[in-house]
């Protein structure tokens, strides 16, 4: 696992180190300078970022969050004092565990641990949306081409279904492509003859 620490102040980066010191294989990458930081943390491709960021100014935490926003990557901030509207915004940066007066060696492993679950579950509820936005989305195109056929060939509901069905299955494709297909041809067919 690689693990960036990213803290100006080497003493605090340390006590981070110190609390992942049970792990076995493992790299830890310090990174004490802001200036350049998402480059250098792209290079160095870590999988979980972990950020002290003492008693930060409203300026300095946004440009964390910034950060944040560009790395799709399991992040814990730790912040010695926060308010709500931090917090708010953490969340929206994608920051998976924002710990707000909790910086002790003791304490690293177990929101190490919770950063990556966190980011896990909330990836997996992104691609269960994406997933069900792109059925839903095929489901409407599969209506439009039944709407069609139904108007177009005066054919019930039910068969004009059943005539998608079975050309998806002749052409060896699937049903929503057939779809798609039928919604295009409709639309070059109903568009007036010199429009682009």
């Amino acid at each position: 696992m690689r693990i960036a620490i990213v803290d100006e102040s080497a003493a605090r980066a340390s006590v981070i180190q110190e609390g992942l010191a049970t792990l076995e294989d493992c790299e830890i990458f310090v990174v004490t300078e802001r200036r350049g930081l998402v480059a250098r943390i792209g290079e160095i491709a870590p999988d979980v970022v972990l950020m002290d960021l003492g008693n930060p100014s409203r300026d300095v935490l946004e440009e964390y969050f910034a950060v944040s926003r560009a790395l799709a990557r399991p992040i814990a901030m730790f912040v010695d004092e926060s308010d709500d509207e931090s917090i708010a915004a953490s969340i929206d940066a994608g920051v998976s565990a924002y710990v707000v007066d909790g910086l002790a060696a003791s304490r690293i492993r177990g929101l190490l641990d919770l950063a990556v679950r966190r980011f896990n579950a909330f990836a997996r509820l992104q691609s269960d949306l994406a997933e069900a936005r792109g059925q839903l989305a095929e489901r409407e195109t599969i209506d439009k081409a039944k709407r069609i056929l139904m108007d177009s060939r005066g054919l019930p509901e039910p068969k004009a279904y059943a005539e998608m069905r079975s050309a998806a299955m002749s052409q060896g494709r699937r049903i929503a492509d057939i779809a798609e297909a039928i919604v295009t041809a409709h639309k070059l067919m109903a568009r007036p003859t010199g429009e682009k």
